[in-house]
């Protein structure tokens, strides 16, 4: 059996787990996630927690069971704790700022790019070249951070644009073949 497919989820205190047919709906302190499973797939709701299973062993029946189970424990730790991602914004003049509840960033563009958030996301600006975007969705923050960061992803001779806080971006060298003289 799959490794992650056979763990079963706890489900804590304060969260609320019902199955009805191919849908799974997650009601907890922070909101309420639904998400309809693959049809060979069964998810029941045993002595305080939730069970996958797989029909067979078949090579994509056992990527769905580890698949659909690490989904779930998304949406039961989303409820409970939330998901945040933080990006950095580098370069000289490149900043964000928050106009009600839009993003807006000066990031080297003639025009200020506005970026409205999707209903159950957020952003949080800690400083003018940090963003947070958190909500109850681990799929939904990482997409909306992924949009963000392709607005200016990080050049590779300067580094300038905006990246995760943990990425480490490797910068190509210059040119090395040019000499004062202007011959090689």
């Amino acid at each position: 059996m799959s490794r992650v497919g056979r763990a079963p989820i706890p489900i804590p205190k304060g969260v609320e787990v019902t199955v009805t047919g191919r849908t799974v709906e997650v009601k907890g302190p922070k909101g309420h996630l639904a998400r309809e499973c693959h049809p060979d797939m069964t998810v029941q709701v045993q002595d305080g927690t939730v069970v996958v299973s797989r029909p067979t062993d078949l090579e994509h029946h056992r990527a769905l069971h580890g698949l659909t189970r690490a989904l779930l424990a998304n949406m039961v730790r989303g409820v409970v704790e939330g998901y945040k991602v933080e990006l950095e914004i580098v370069g000289v003049g490149y900043r964000a700022a928050k106009q009600g509840n839009v993003l807006a960033l000066q990031v080297g563009y003639s025009h200020p790019v506005n970026v409205a958030p999707p209903s159950g996301i957020q952003f949080d600006l800690p400083l003018p070249t940090r963003i947070v975007v958190s909500g109850i969705d681990k799929e939904l923050v990482g997409q909306i951070a992924a949009r963000i960061r392709a607005i200016r992803p990080p050049d590779s001779y300067k580094g300038k644009g905006i990246r995760y806080t943990d990425e480490q971006i490797k910068l190509k060298p210059g040119k090395a073949g040019r000499t004062i003289g202007g011959k090689v």
